[in-house]
């Protein structure tokens, strides 16, 4: 076990948040290191989109041109995972990587984003992020005027917010109920805004990936939909934050940040969709930048505060 260089801050997760933070704490002429496992929340998607200046952009280019700025301000990026992280008796944290090596940090940022749990339906997966989508403001206009298919799921409020929100995109819209039960005040509300809604358990997704996708029922009847929708449960990679203690929010069980995405636990930030599921890309980098402007103010007073203990004493 090797144990490198100290640094001000370690930044785990190379996303729009991680890599918005970077660049801001390099440009404050802050030592950063950012460990990335390579893993983007949109991958599969082939642009993203409502990012000002970037709209349309591929998210891999999006992330090439965040690393080059980071870099070139002075940061350094490794691909790296993280195993485990530790107090030290100085305040700082040891952040142990999968191969063993220990690097030191006086705080930490954790960026590590969220995965995606799709339902179990055959043929959702290979369409992810090309015909099958989950957020209409990402989504929605490109996919504006075709026949869309809105399948329900375990987020089921998240299922009925998207057949209403899609509606001002196209005026074919289904919801396929799957293991949704709608009241019939739903049944009332979305019949009146011009949602047709159609019964049953989806079954399997099929048809080329690129096309038309036909959804079908159990019932043996199906559905052909340009676009389809679905509302995947979000699942915060958040074992690092709990590790180290960080409290969660009673409410929605996510870990607690404040305004700049300072947990609890002191030396200890969050941004982005670690602690935001929510968060676009466009948000989540600002709160990267959040993150990173109330981290310089905190490094900046321990500094002051180590410099006038040293001066009295000498």
């Amino acid at each position: 076990m090797t144990e490198k260089t100290h640094h001000d801050v370690i930044i785990i997760g190379a996303g729009a948040a991680g890599l918005s933070a970077g660049l801001v704490l390099a440009r404050a002429r802050a030592s950063v290191l950012l460990l990335d496992a390579g893993e983007p929340r949109n991958a599969p998607a082939a642009h993203m989109h409502g990012f000002l200046s970037r709209d349309g952009m591929p998210p891999a280019e999006f992330l090439a041109a965040g690393r080059r700025e980071a870099t070139a301000a002075g940061a350094t990026i490794e691909p790296a995972t993280v195993r485990g992280i530790e107090r030290r008796d100085d305040g700082g944290f040891d952040v142990t990587l999968a191969g063993g090596t220990v690097e030191v940090a006086r705080t930490l940022l954790v960026a590590t984003g969220l995965k995606d749990e799709l339902p179990g339906i055959p043929g959702v997966s290979e369409r992810w992020g090309a015909l099958v989508h989950h957020c209409p403001y990402c989504h929605g206009y490109e996919v504006r005027d075709r026949s869309i298919g809105v399948i329900g799921g375990a987020a089921r409020e998240m299922s009925l917010k998207q057949a209403g929100l899609l509606r001002r995109y196209s005026d074919r819209v289904t919801l396929l109920t799957n293991s949704i039960e709608l009241t019939p005040a739903e049944r009332h509300y979305l019949g009146a805004f011009g949602i047709r809604i159609v019964d049953g358990t989806v079954s399997r997704l099929s048809g080329e990936v690129d096309g038309p996708v036909a959804v079908s029922l159990d019932d043996g009847h199906s559905l052909e939909c340009e676009a389809v929708f679905i509302a995947p449960v979000p699942r915060p990679t958040d074992d690092l934050l709990r590790s180290l203690g960080c409290e969660a929010d009673p409410r929605t069980g996510l870990v607690a940040v404040d305004a700049a995405g300072q947990t609890s636990v002191p030396g200890v930030w969050a941004a982005g969709n670690v602690v935001t599921p929510s968060a676009q890309v466009i948000t989540a980098a600002g709160a990267g930048s959040a993150s990173a402007i109330a981290i310089n103010g905190w490094l900046l007073q321990q500094d002051i505060v180590a410099a006038s203990a040293g001066r009295q004493s000498a």
